[in-house]
């Protein structure tokens, strides 16, 4: 992507209609970018989201809709992205599932919806978007976890699915150079489960941030939006967003 400029970029961001990928969405759509908005179940929230940025820029924010799961969806994912904007800059792989599976606990449907939206889909939408990508000298951010290095208990599953996805980062970064560059964002505390934590959970977690605090959705939309903007010279690159934490706990 050329450097400093996401005008005229079009970016497309999985999971994008809530959270973390809505920030990333509004981000990169208030610095210029086109932005395609993915979503699986949450059509009235992406709707409403891609309503609001194209109130303030006309035909800039469109929604797509795809089970990340289904490998046979993603080639029309990228084929529907580019023939809504003429082209395809950016990627961000944000799409996730995330709960525990304790051992003793774990089945094969958990492995296959742990490890296939965490790390199969982002592999398989890469490989469909490749070519587009290359064309247009592009950037690819994942969205990791800082639990891809340290394990976190009663997650046997998705900490090694995350970890996969950190090692496909690098490995793309290889593969896709010279004109795609690849590199990834590990998100800390930044929004907690929305299935609960217990208070005594977050203080000991928090504990362990030098900071002291827990993050917020635009501190990740912040480093996504460097590493396709600004980070012309970083490849295979993943940047921890955690306040510190992952230094010393």
């Amino acid at each position: 992507m050329i450097q400093n400029s996401l005008a005229d970029k079009v970016v497309l961001v999985t999971g994008a209609a809530r959270r973390i990928g809505a920030a990333i969405v509004t981000r990169l759509h208030a610095n210029g970018a086109c932005v395609g908005i993915h979503f699986r179940g949450s059509a009235d929230e992406a709707g409403a989201l891609a309503d609001r940025l194209n109130a303030e820029r006309e035909n800039s924010a469109r929604t797509f809709q795809a089970d990340l799961l289904d490998m046979t969806a993603l080639p029309r994912l990228v084929d529907d992205v580019v023939a809504w904007g003429g082209r395809l800059d950016g990627l961000v792989n944000n799409a996730s599932t995330f709960y525990p599976t304790p051992v003793g606990e774990i089945t094969e449907a958990h492995w296959d919806d742990l490890v296939g939206s965490n790390f199969k889909a982002p592999l398989f939408l890469v490989q469909a978007a490749a070519g587009e990508l290359q064309r247009t000298r592009g950037g690819i951010v994942n969205i990791v976890d800082i639990h891809a290095q340290r394990p976190l208990r009663d997650h046997a599953v998705y900490g090694p699915a995350k970890a996969a996805l950190a090692m496909l980062t690098r490995s793309l970064a290889k593969d896709l150079a010279p004109e795609v560059r690849v590199n990834g964002v590990s998100p800390g505390a930044i929004l907690w489960p929305e299935d609960g934590m217990s208070d005594a959970v977050k203080q000991t977690i928090l504990r362990q941030v030098p900071l002291e605090r827990p993050g917020n959705p635009d501190d990740i939309a912040g480093c996504v939006l460097y590493l396709l903007r600004d980070a012309g010279y970083v490849t295979g690159q993943i940047v921890a967003v955690d306040g510190g934490r992952s230094i010393g706990w």
